[in-house]
Formats: structure tokens, C-alpha cells, sequence
């Protein structure tokens, strides 16, 4: 059994960590945020210490890395907003542990040359969620595109629309410099599923960026992808938001649907089984998607052309 704390209790993935710790069969011992709303916290690890100043959540795991009485902190969990990430890892891993972090897990692609100099320093390990690489679907279409070994390139269409109320530009998530932006807070998953499918990245093309949506153009060694993504449900399928659905994602491979909706309730477990066995995805693995969402961040879009997503037709969209 391994001891976790974790930083950032509150927040809206937090609870998927603290059902994969009790999954995995360890116990989490002290929790932080400076939200109090934690009540879930009963519903995994009631005897959780929590704590609202970091501070005192950084003397009370100092103390128990002193103690040597069993009580040590072995692995930190970190959902905090995508801006702190990095100086949470850097404080789980000078504090003896090793680190498991949400997506994204840095900002910018040179913060992760001096997270891996502080891996060295320490003898810990950054680990990432990447849940999209160990769905069933997923795995099944790396294969065959690896089996397939084609000259010509997949023609690919994403297109993900998760809506979100007025409180998302007010919150940390719609400030670009704590959250990335939209390419980095709902997508860096998918053009990491995309890299990991499809080989190196060779082209990246933005054609539509603002607060609420991005488009662009990706072209990997085995594919090219005209992405679209958007938080705004006016975004979604007129036929499918009349049935009141806020929520569209769909992937085509050569106008092949690929269907992976479901098979996400388990994914931070298998997640956290992976880590814990030693084979969790690292720092290197994160970075191309880290440098796609990085260049998108700082693209300036370009006409929208032949490689624009389709949804760009549209005259709404804008």
C-alpha cells in the first residue's frame, strides 16, 4: 500500500484520482486546496487530513518525510489549475515523492527540460494522464495503422464540443495564461492521442482561435487531421442539441466513425494501475502534445483553406 496526498481536492477531476488510489488499494493521506468545498473527500478517505493554506499542507508533509515511521508521503496527486502544475510537481518531488499529474502537465515544452533536471536531482518520477492512450478504441486504431503500414495518409476529422456555462471565462479556465486556452484545457489529450496514433508531427496550421473555440490543421507522418474544438454549445449539431445534448465528440478515419464514447468511467484507474506498476507515461511522452498546444497557443490563424474542419463553414462560426 502506497501513501498519496493530493493538491487540489476541489477541483472538478480530483474525485477520479481519489476513487483510483482507493481502486488501486492505497490511501490517501492529505489533501489540499484552498476551496473547502471537499465534502467527497468522505466518500473515499474520511481520515484524509485537509488543509486550505499550503503552507501548513507543506509543513504537514514535511513533517511526515521526517518522521520515518511509515508515514511518508510516496506519491502526489495534482489536479490543480493547468498554470500550477509545474511548481507542484517540483514540490512533490523535493518533498521525496514521486508525481502524478493531470493534463496538461506543463504549459510550455521548456518547462519540462527543467522538471526532467529535478527527476535527476531527486530519483522521482513525473508521471502524466494520458487516459486516451489505454482506451480500447484507441488502442485498437494504433494497431491497425501500425499493421497497415500504407504509403498514403489518413484523412482525419475531430471535431469535440464540450459546452460550458458563463462561469468558465470567469473562472481560471477562460484566462489564458493560468489555463493554455482552449487548445491546451479540453485538447492537449486529443493531439497526444493524435501523435501517439499517428507519428511525428510535421505540420501545424491554425485557422480559428479565441476564447471559446480553435481550429487548425495538423499533419503527423501518417495522417492529416482538421481539428475543431469549442466549449460553446451553439457548436453542437443543430439536430443533436434540439434532443438537448450539450456535448459532441467525433473522430473519423477516412469518413469512418471511430466510436469511443464510451469506455471512459475507468480509465484514471487503469491509469493509476499502470503508474504503480512502474509503467506510466512520463514527461517525454507528454511533450509533442505539449509543443502542439504551445504553437497553437502563439499561432496567428492563417485563411481558412482546402485543410480547414468543415464546422469552419458554417456562418455562425466565427
Amino acid at each position: 500500500m502506497k501513501n498519496f496526498a493530493l493538491i487540489g481536492a476541489a477541483g472538478y477531476i480530483a474525485p477520479r484520482h481519489m476513487q483510483a488510489i482507493k481502486a488501486t488499494g492505497n490511501m490517501l493521506l492529505a489533501a489540499f486546496d484552498p476551496n473547502d468545498s471537499v465534502g467527497i473527500i468522505d466518500s473515499h478517505f474520511p481520515n484524509a487530513d485537509f488543509f486550505t493554506e499550503f503552507e501548513r499542507f507543506d509543513r504537514h508533509v514535511d513533517m511526515r518525510r521526517r518522521a520515518r515511521n511509515g508515514g511518508q508521503i510516496d506519491y502526489v496527486a495534482i489536479c490543480s489549475p493547468n498554470y500550477l502544475h509545474d511548481s507542484h510537481m517540483r514540490f512533490a518531488l523535493r518533498s521525496g515523492a514521486h508525481a502524478i499529474c493531470e493534463k496538461p502537465v506543463v504549459l510550455n515544452p521548456w518547462n519540462i527540460d527543467g522538471l526532467e533536471e529535478i527527476e535527476q536531482e531527486t530519483g522521482r518520477k513525473i508521471n502524466t494522464i494520458l487516459q486516451l492512450r489505454l482506451h480500447p478504441a484507441i488502442i485498437a486504431l494504433r494497431d491497425k495503422v501500425a499493421r497497415e503500414r500504407r504509403s498514403t495518409k489518413y484523412e482525419v476529422e475531430l471535431a469535440y464540443v464540450t459546452s460550458r456555462g458563463h462561469w468558465y471565462l470567469q473562472s481560471w479556465k477562460g484566462d489564458q495564461k493560468k489555463s493554455g486556452g482552449i487548445a491546451t484545457n479540453i485538447g492537449v489529450h486529443f493531439f497526444d492521442m493524435l501523435h501517439h496514433i499517428f507519428g511525428k508531427l510535421q505540420s501545424n496550421v491554425v485557422h480559428l482561435s479565441n476564447d471559446t473555440k480553435a481550429a487548425g490543421y495538423l499533419e503527423y507522418e501518417h495522417a492529416r487531421v482538421r481539428w475543431f474544438l469549442s466549449v460553446d454549445v451553439e457548436d453542437v449539431p443543430a439536430a443533436l442539441r434540439d434532443t438537448g445534448l450539450r456535448t459532441y465528440r467525433s473522430i473519423t478515419v477516412d469518413g469512418d466513425e471511430i466510436e469511443f464514447s464510451g469506455g471512459f468511467t475507468d480509465l484514471h484507474d487503469r491509469s493509476y494501475v499502470e503508474i504503480l506498476a512502474g509503467r506510466g507515461f512520463g514527461l517525454e511522452e507528454c511533450r509533442t502534445a505539449i509543443e502542439t498546444v504551445a504553437a497553437i497557443r502563439g499561432g496567428k490563424p492563417m485563411s481558412r483553406d482546402v485543410d480547414s474542419h468543415p464546422f469552419l463553414a458554417r456562418k455562425k462560426i466565427a
